[in-house]
């Protein structure tokens, strides 16, 4: 992973920083000259139409694309060490038909045991303490297939938030989502990056929660148009072109 760390500019508080960061794939530019600066316990949410590289940025910073440019992190307590970032991809899906379970989920990814044995003791109650963070206690013997939109997200956020994080990065957490469980989950994000005094670093659509929730919102369509507060941003003249433009989010 492209992921750096470096001593100054954030004073006793953790930073990222990404500089300049371009991503090319084949012969299509699919990012330049992007900048962010994001501070523990800030909420970023990056906009923009279908296609302008919102996804793209995200695995640059998850070392899953190659780019140019620098991304880099600081945190006072880890000087020495790689940053942990807790990932939830956009849209997964699974069979309604398949038995796996919550709590084999969970095993699966945390545990060398097969899930086909069931959980020890100890492994449950380490599950339940993860699903409590998401106030998801109640799902953890339900058939992950069956979990609605705003459900499976909770379980994803608990799988990401173990070992707990310094940057969360979420693409599209509210896809899929209902209108009552949009307000859930991002009243559920805002506690966590409080809580925890985590980063969290997210791509969304649904521009009526950023007033609200986030701290800086960034426009994207292959650079950075607009960056600021959201109502710098969606006052914008770059948000009115590009929205204009492209016919909607």
């Amino acid at each position: 992973m492209k992921l750096f760390f470096h001593g100054g500019g954030c004073g006793d508080s953790c930073c990222l920083r990404v500089q300049d960061l371009s991503v090319k794939i084949g012969s299509d530019q699919i990012l330049s000259g992007v900048d962010l600066h994001v501070h523990c316990g800030q909420l970023v949410a990056l906009i923009g139409p279908n296609g302008a590289g919102k996804s793209t940025f995200l695995k640059a910073i998850l070392g899953q694309v190659d780019h140019d440019g620098v991304i880099a992190f600081s945190s006072p307590g880890q000087r020495d060490r790689r940053p942990r970032i807790g990932y939830v991809p956009q849209s997964p899906t699974f069979d309604p038909g398949d038995p796996v379970t919550v709590a084999d989920l969970f095993a699966c990814c945390m545990s060398k045991r097969p899930a086909f044995l069931g959980l020890s003791k100890a492994m449950r109650k380490t599950v339940l303490a993860c699903l409590e963070r998401v106030h998801g206690e109640d799902l953890i013997d339900q058939r992950v297939g069956t979990l609605s939109g705003g459900e499976l997200q909770r379980v994803l956020l608990a799988l990401a938030l173990e070992p707990l994080p310094n940057i969360l990065i979420l693409d599209e957490p509210l896809s899929g989502v209902d209108v009552e469980g949009i307000g859930m989950l991002m009243d559920m994000l805002d506690e966590i990056r409080k809580t925890y005094d985590l980063s969290i670093l997210m791509t969304t659509h649904y521009l009526s929660t950023l007033e609200k929730y986030a701290d800086q919102v960034v426009l994207i369509d292959h650079t950075v148009l607009a960056q600021g507060t959201p109502s710098e941003v969606l006052s914008s003249l770059a948000f009115a072109q590009v929205f204009h433009r492209k016919g909607g989010v």
